[in-house]
């Protein structure tokens, strides 16, 4: 190879690398909210802090592994590359060297050892760590395709949207979260707040966060479940201590009440809508699908898929494959009159 192959094979492992750092730089530049993707790079809970300081390491030991490759790489082009008049038999072979032989054996024994040890630590420590006496407890259930939410000290069942405290380092307040699966495997990820776990049909997991500030975080199921794994989003709102005793002390009220929309709610209650859902002071029991008793107090729908508009409402409940193809929930087919009314109503549960 001459050296200008050697100089484009060198450019190219350059522009990869460079490559990489700008996608790295970029997910790191944003400011907290500026971006709404997820940011492994800017943790903002104990467990999910350790895993970074983890995930740095690891990508320390094998940046420079790649390194040391590339240079012995480039070296060994450049320095035994073909010259005009080489003679066209096999070089001279070398065989049984045991110093190299032991050199990659034990240095790579040795690599393993080190990031099996660094893992382990940060796994016990967090999987380990001693359950404080002040703690929220959520039981956390995932559905094809959507997530459900219960708080069973507070008697609060919600969905998609899971409201916890912030956790103030001189008083903690971790959220402690109960993963259980109602059909098949998923795997409840928030990657700012703590690493994936996943949720197992007739098995319980857990796993918990102390986010250290206020705001949203979005997260995402991570195991593949079926057509709409993709849409099975959720959200995280950390709230202040009085903002999340608010929400707390709002959701534990029944739904409002509204003779201006009875048609609404009779539709509501005559139709296949009760069967799947509930709605507290009412005859609604459904457990199929999201507790709907203050779903207007949820910023989004279809578990994430779209914003809660009564245009996005009414459409999710005529026909939720415009919306989010393949889902459980079956097409209403009201009329258009029903359906003005039925949406008039759960516009009412706040």
């Amino acid at each position: 190879m001459e050296w200008e192959g050697v100089a484009r094979l060198g450019a190219g492992i350059l522009l990869l690398v460079f490559g990489l750092l700008l996608a790295a730089g970029l997910c790191t530049a944003s400011t907290p909210g500026e971006n709404p993707v997820p940011n492994i790079f800017q943790p903002h809970s104990t467990p999910a802090d350790s895993i970074f300081h983890l995930s740095l390491f690891v990508l320390t030991i094998t940046g420079l592994i790649f390194l040391v490759v590339f240079i012995l790489l480039v070296y060994a082009l450049a320095k035994f590359r073909a010259r005009p008049g080489d003679s066209p038999h096999e070089p001279p072979q070398v065989y049984g060297s045991t110093q190299i032989e032991l050199a990659w054996t034990v240095i790579p024994i040795l690599i393993v050892v080190v990031l099996f040890l660094a893992t382990t630590r940060v796994i016990h420590a967090v999987q380990d760590a001693t359950k404080p006496a002040n703690v929220v407890e959520v039981i956390a259930i995932g559905h094809q395709f959507w997530w459900e939410f219960r708080y069973p000290a507070l008697g609060i069942v919600t969905a998609n949207e899971l409201h916890i405290p912030v956790s103030d380092p001189a008083n903690p307040t971790p959220t402690y979260l109960k993963l259980l699966s109602a059909d098949t495997d998923h795997s409840f990820w928030v990657p700012q707040l703590a690493g994936k776990t996943d949720l197992i049909p007739n098995r319980v997991n857990t796993m918990w966060m102390d986010p250290h500030r206020t705001g949203i975080f979005l997260g995402q199921c991570a195991q593949y479940c079926g057509t709409q794994h993709a849409k099975m989003l959720l959200q995280v709102k950390v709230d202040s201590r009085e903002d999340f005793e608010a929400w707390a002390n709002a959701q534990k009220q029944p739904a409002k009440q509204d003779e201006s929309v009875s048609a609404g709610r009779h539709v509501f209650e005559t139709t296949a809508c009760i069967n799947c859902h509930a709605v507290a002071g009412t005859a609604a029991k459904g457990r199929f699908g999201p507790d709907l008793t203050h779903m207007m107090s949820r910023s989004t729908i279809a578990s994430g898929a779209a914003e809660n508009t009564p245009e996005n409402l009414g459409m999710w409940i005529q026909d939720p494959d415009m919306i989010k193809p393949g889902s459980l929930m079956p097409a209403m087919k009201l009329s258009d009159a029903e359906l003005d009314s039925l949406v008039r109503y759960l516009e009412t549960l706040r």
